[in-house]
């Protein structure tokens, strides 16, 4: 079944900060997406994944000064695709030179990278400010004939991106089946066989070949958590993107990653979001 929880958050006082700290904790419980307004957010899990009491622990624990009044439903699988396109996926550009947006848009801008995804459930439109921190990065990379790993792919629009600017090969990981048959949809309207969508988790990375360039745009504990197995499949003298976490959450990565010889090399913020670039001795 392809059924959700749809958990209604209505925030006193609300504000953009607010929504993204609580989008962040929610992720971190398996809810995979997020549409802020002026009064709240509206997040979705898994209905096999939704706990109750995770969910109240969440708003107890919420570390702003802020009143949160909460209420939940179960919403049956349906065609995702068209509740996107009615509801919340508008066509994003990044930097003048991506355009993302679905197989339903018109009128779309003409732009060196033209991306089509129809994300369903999955994560990843570009709208929201971990996905365009990547997407600059990607942008600004040299990706020509490199191998690339996009860990937590989830519609695929990193690693579609990194197809598009020249990399030959690429290993997408998602753990989520529904968001890894997705994924693979994605890759095939883009027309890029050379990724390979591969379901499951930080595990898969044993039986891969090592990359140049390795994405992960998740949460802070997984990145923690996995670190060293991302490392293990880094080249020497690749690169290392990490988003999905705030930049205060930064100097908890960087302690970890410096036991695995890793080293900044700079990192940009949005909103208070942050992408973290690393790098290996070569």
């Amino acid at each position: 079944m392809n059924d959700y929880v749809e958990a209604r958050f209505d925030i006193s006082p609300c504000d953009e900060t607010s929504t993204d700290l609580l989008a962040a904790l929610l992720c971190e419980k398996g809810y995979e997406s997020f549409v802020p307004d002026e009064t709240g957010l509206t997040a979705y899990v898994k209905q096999e994944l939704f706990d109750a009491d995770a969910f109240k622990e969440v708003v107890n624990d919420f570390p702003m000064e802020a009143v949160i009044d909460v209420k939940w439903t179960t919403v049956e699988g349906r065609d995702w695709n068209a509740e996107w396109e009615k509801n919340y996926f508008q066509p994003i550009v990044v930097d003048d030179a991506c355009v993302i947006h679905s197989s339903f848009h018109k009128d779309i801008p003409s732009m060196p990278y033209d991306i089509v995804i129809d994300p369903k459930m999955a994560f990843g439109t570009g709208h929201h400010q971990t996905t365009s921190l990547i997407i600059r990065r990607l942008l600004q990379l040299p990706l020509e004939g490199k191998r690339v790993i996009d860990m937590g792919t989830g519609t695929g629009i990193l690693a579609i991106l990194a197809a598009m600017r020249g990399a030959t090969k690429i290993d997408a990981i998602e753990i989520d089946e529904f968001a890894h048959v997705n994924a693979v949809e994605n890759v095939k309207i883009n027309n890029h066989p050379e990724i390979n969508v591969i379901l499951g988790d930080a595990s898969a990375l044993e039986s891969l070949d090592n990359a140049d360039f390795f994405i992960a745009n998740i949460n802070r504990n997984i990145i923690t958590g996995d670190l060293k197995s991302y490392t293990a499949r880094l080249n020497p003298g690749g690169i290392m993107l990490l988003s999905g976490f705030y930049e205060n959450d930064i100097p908890v990565i960087m302690e970890e990653a410096v036991k695995y010889g890793l080293k900044e090399s700079g990192h940009t913020t949005c909103d208070n979001w942050a992408c973290l670039q690393l790098t290996t001795e070569a």
